[in-house]
């Protein structure tokens, strides 16, 4: 996506906005955004101006919450509000010692705060993330385009995925064949962190509690069991969908953090990796029965946040290193399920102790299946 231009950050439509947005007849600039009144001056007019003033607990009740109060409820409580999947998963390596935590949460201010995303972000304006700016013209929409909203923070992986930019691979089916936004599958109730009963969703990282979406939920006659096609009834319940039917994705492997002399924090960042890996299951439940899924390797490694102190991530191998994952590269049709032989006994799609870091290899053994589906001749 281009680098908007500096009127586009700040245009906001006189007309779509300022004469027909209902919110623009409820208050004024000053009312959401502050500055002073009663000036003709423009640096003195925007002293105390707040570009987003949904970007606290307090502002966002305050001033969404006052006609959206279960929403903005559920929102501030959200994985997308406070970023809280980080100290999920960061937390489960941290060492014991006072000092791991406190160097944490410096990393955390400095380095992963900026993907938190405010009312305003989705709905007024792209994520500061990708350096703002509004969209539409100001307007308040319920729904805006998702290659300026969702894909400014899910970009890298989701986006490039989905809309087929990664070199060879082709785009997800449901871009391809339908065109579907973000939105047909993840529901505004799901990305505000809203249950069905209207209350806030207990999550402390993004696979808590059920799949959702699910693919049965548009899918359903592929269900075990009672499907047309025979590899849904002998896979169903051992399978996760993506294992037949995702293909070659990103993994990322070390984000090193550190500021520069003017204590601006920065990223380094290893290049990806393209490729495609199953391996056993590490959230397996009652939601997730599967015994194989679809592995993605996650941006960490024992150094990550080594700039703020020695061995904060004492516990590193608390949590595999490659995750459970749910690429949005969809195919019908794919390398693993051309025949039974793709994928039985064949070890190059299968996560092994070969694809490991020497550092990983410990983390990671309760991922690694310790004997691949046997070959089946066909």
């Amino acid at each position: 996506m281009p680098p908007l231009e500096a009127w586009q950050k700040v245009f906001v439509d006189a007309v779509k906005f300022v004469e027909q947005d209902p919110h623009a007849k409820a208050a004024n600039c000053i009312q959401c955004h502050g500055g002073q009144p009663g000036t003709d001056d423009m640096a003195a007019a925007h002293e105390g101006v707040v570009t987003d003033p949904t970007s606290t607990k307090e502002s966002a009740e305050k001033l969404c919450g006052a006609c959206h109060a279960e929403v903005v409820t559920a929102q501030t409580q959200s994985l997308h509000f406070t970023n809280g999947g980080y100290d999920t998963i960061i937390g489960a390596r941290l060492g014991e010692a006072p000092e791991s935590h406190k160097a944490w949460e410096e990393a955390r201010q400095n380095h992963c705060s900026g993907c938190h995303t405010t009312c305003g972000q989705c709905h007024i304006s792209q994520p500061t993330s990708v350096g703002g700016g509004l969209i539409s013209g100001h307007q308040f929409k319920g729904v805006q385009a998702f290659t300026r909203t969702c894909t400014g923070c899910h970009g890298s992986r989701v986006n490039d995925e989905y809309t087929g930019q990664n070199e060879g691979i082709p785009a997800d089916v449901h871009w391809t064949k339908a065109g579907m936004p973000c939105f047909k599958c993840h529901t505004g109730d799901a990305l505000h962190g809203m249950g069905a009963d209207g209350k806030p969703l207990e999550k402390t990282e993004r696979y808590d509690g059920a799949p959702a979406p699910e693919c049965l939920d548009c899918h359903p006659d592929s269900v075990a069991g009672k499907s047309e096609i025979e590899q849904h009834n002998i896979h169903g319940d051992k399978l996760a969908c993506q294992v037949c039917h995702s293909v070659e994705n990103k993994n990322c492997y070390g984000c090193h953090v550190q500021t520069n002399e003017e204590d601006q924090p920065f990223f380094k960042i290893e290049p990806s990796v393209m490729n495609f890996k199953i391996g056993l299951n590490p959230q397996k439940s009652a939601d997730r029965p599967w015994n194989y899924v679809v592995l993605r390797h996650a941006p960490i490694d024992p150094d990550n946040f080594a700039f703020y102190g020695k061995d904060i991530l004492a516990n590193f191998d608390a949590l595999p290193t490659w995750k459970y994952a749910t690429p949005h590269n969809i195919q019908r049709q794919t390398p693993q399920n051309q025949t039974c032989d793709s994928c039985h006994g064949n070890a190059e799609i299968f996560l092994s102790e070969e694809d490991l870091r020497p550092y990983e290899v410990e983390a990671n053994q309760s991922v690694i299946p310790q004997q691949l589906p046997p070959k089946m001749g066909r």
